[in-house]
């Protein structure tokens, strides 16, 4: 439900507030990313092969794969027990978030040439 509405938003944003659409491909891009890093760390559990860390887990959705991640562990019933974990990750989510609200603020075309000097997009 909330990555529904994030998709949604993301969309309505892009349409009627000029959020770039590049904005929208890295969220898109990193969620499949994030989605994928998910499944091959359950297939690793289960085999006992060597594990994604969690820190890598949280840095893919901090960055703005937490969509995918949430659909993984949904689809997936992975990463969802462990309380430690999730307190983090719903963090990482928060901080996206308020990153993103920060880019569709007054102050949005500041951060935006700002973060386009360094990216160079």
């Amino acid at each position: 439900m909330l990555v529904a509405l994030f998709v949604a938003g993301l969309t309505a944003a892009t349409l009627l507030l000029d959020l770039s659409l590049v904005v929208a491909a890295v969220y898109g891009t990193l969620s499949l990313v994030t989605f994928l890093t998910y499944a091959r760390d359950k297939a690793s559990a289960r085999a006992g092969r060597w594990r994604t860390s969690e820190q890598t887990l949280l840095t893919l959705g901090l960055l703005g794969g937490w969509p995918g991640a949430i659909a993984a562990q949904e689809t997936l019933r992975h990463k969802t027990t462990k309380v430690s974990f999730r307190s983090r990750f719903w963090v990482t989510v928060v901080v996206n978030l308020a990153a993103l609200g920060l880019l569709l603020s007054p102050l949005g075309p500041v951060v935006r040439d700002a973060l386009r000097d360094v990216v160079g997009v």
